[in-house]
């Protein structure tokens, strides 16, 4: 009954955000994401059938004895599941539904087979986290992914290789190589899979705990030396004998980031000097460490989960029920849904050009994201320009996401951060992150120029502003869990820099913004109102 009640609150009313796979049940969310590209969660299946045999294994390892109650904890697993699920819902995080939904099967497993299966499950259940999609990890893989071109390039140029880095793309001054380190090659995608090869050849071959966690940690370092001598060996290729034949190296160098860490992590387990003891060790070794309560209470607990599952889906009603409350933060066009249209022009300084969305943009972002966007061009010298971009989120919070990650994939460098506030015309600041970026190239005379650049961004919602993406998820989830759902809208403004300096930059950045605030954001938010 308690898994017949798990199914129908995971099944019909798993999975909130609506924006990319459009379905209520987060075992299709969950599954969706592996066998879908760019999720980078391929790995997925390997991680649910190792887990499977080793619950059978741990099952063949534990003694058979007759139970003599329920196992506490497992009442406890099952409550905190659903309610971890509702929380995962109010905020739209299906990750965070996933935990619950592990939580509740080791609590049904633990009530059906007892403390035996319970015990055997404990492991193979908490080992399918590694199974939750990897993208949850950008921030992680991001700053993985640049220490390795960091590394990469700092290591080509000690070796008299003169190579050229924009953001994540290294190439050579004459053209005859260029890559792009992708978030595959720079081992956010493999990072997963090999922690959790890591974990689970520490737990099959060392007993104590201290050993395991060893064993386990050293994949980190181990994925990062991989990932240096890949993408060094393609640069080295491609420096000798051209681009094609980097992308040879490229199409089977994945391998040696594997034999590395595998290598090191055998090694390690090795050293530790321990193997995996016998079935009669293990079982004493598990009966000695339980603490596990026990109970002969049943029905009145099957009951309670069932009210909580109920609880929980009617209150996942209510939240797909509550509409958007109308706020948007910034000024809607006449369809009421997209943001309005930025000004043609700013007096007879600025004009104002229209930039289209990408295509790319299109079919990543949820179709009801709305934009606009301009390139202000100074008519006094048309080397100024500024760009002004709008982009208001739908129904689905994904419409918005941390810009740093897609401006690296553009290219830029990022080279520092500062907080800035920006003033607004009709009173109060305007706060937002400012970043420093730079982009190299090789001019027509084969010399190397770096052209820097700053690039600011802020998110506005209902009466609230928010200068970094981390305050705006934060601001998210304590809203819809106080029963409110804002609109977000990003914004962002950019400008190159020039021999007049940062200064001159950040002055052009205001006198735009000066022309454009009015027209989309009406006034600075309560809390940044300047007295």
């Amino acid at each position: 009954m308690c898994a017949g009640a798990g199914l129908v609150v995971f099944h019909f009313f798993g999975n909130a955000g609506r924006g990319y796979i459009d379905t209520a049940s987060l075992f299709v969310w969950w599954g969706y994401q592996w066998f879908n590209a760019g999720s980078e969660s391929e790995h997925g299946p390997f991680i649910v059938a190792a887990a499977l045999w080793l619950g059978w294994r741990n099952l063949r390892f534990q003694p058979v004895s007759p139970p003599t109650g329920v196992s506490r904890g497992a009442w406890v697993a099952l409550g905190v599941g659903l309610g971890l699920h509702a929380l995962g819902y109010t905020v739209e995080q299906a990750r965070l539904s996933i935990v619950g939904l592990l939580l509740f099967a080791w609590g049904t497993v633990a009530l059906g087979g007892g403390v035996r299966w319970g015990r055997a499950f404990r492991f193979p259940l908490a080992f399918l986290v590694f199974a939750i999609p990897v993208n949850a990890l950008d921030s992680v893989g991001f700053h993985l992914r640049v220490w390795v071109i960091d590394a990469t390039e700092a290591i080509a140029r000690a070796a008299g290789v003169e190579v050229i880095r924009n953001g994540t793309q290294l190439f050579a001054p004459d053209g005859s190589y260029q890559y792009d380190v992708a978030a595959a090659c720079s081992g956010v995608r493999s990072l997963v899979a090999l922690m959790a090869l890591s974990l689970l050849i520490a737990y099959l071959n060392v007993r104590s705990a201290w050993r395991r966690m060893a064993v386990f940690l050293f994949v980190f370092p181990l994925t990062y030396l991989g990932n240096v001598i890949r993408i060094g060996a393609i640069i080295a290729a491609g420096e000798l004998f051209g681009q094609e034949a980097g992308l040879w190296v490229h199409a089977w160098a994945g391998f040696v980031v594997f034999l590395v860490v595998l290598g090191g992590v055998l090694a390690a387990v090795a050293f530790m000097g321990e193997k995996e003891p016998g079935p009669a060790a293990v079982a004493a070794a598990e009966s000695s460490g339980s603490r596990l309560g026990r109970t002969s209470v049943l029905w009145p607990g099957v009951a309670g989960v069932a009210v909580v599952a109920a609880a929980v889906i009617a209150w996942t009603v209510a939240m797909d029920r509550r509409p958007v409350t109308g706020g948007a933060g910034i000024r809607l066009g006449p369809d009421g849904q997209s943001p309005i249209e930025l000004p043609m022009s700013i007096g007879v300084e600025w004009i104002g050009r229209r930039t289209e969305v990408t295509a790319i943009e299109r079919e990543v972002l949820p179709p009801d994201t709305g934009f606009s966007r301009r390139l202000y061009v100074s008519t006094a010298d048309r080397q100024d320009q500024v760009f002004v971009s709008l982009v208001l989120s739908g129904r689905d919070r994904t419409s918005i996401h941390r810009p740093e990650l897609c401006l690296v994939g553009q290219g830029w460098t990022i080279t520092g951060r500062a907080r800035h506030v920006f003033l607004h015309p009709n009173g109060g600041g305007v706060p937002a992150t400012l970043l420093r970026v730079q982009r190299e190239h090789v001019d027509g005379r084969g010399e190397r120029r770096v052209v820097p650049a700053l690039f600011a961004y802020w998110f506005v919602g209902d009466g609230v502003m928010e200068a970094t993406h981390g305050g705006r998820l934060w601001r998210t989830a304590v809203n819809r869990l106080r029963g409110r759902t804002d609109r977000w809208a990003y914004i962002v403004a950019q400008t190159l820099v020039d021999e007049r300096g940062e200064e001159a930059a950040r002055n052009r950045l205001q006198t735009v913004l000066d022309g454009t605030l009015p027209a989309f954001l009406p006034e600075a938010a309560p809390e940044h109102r300047l007295e």
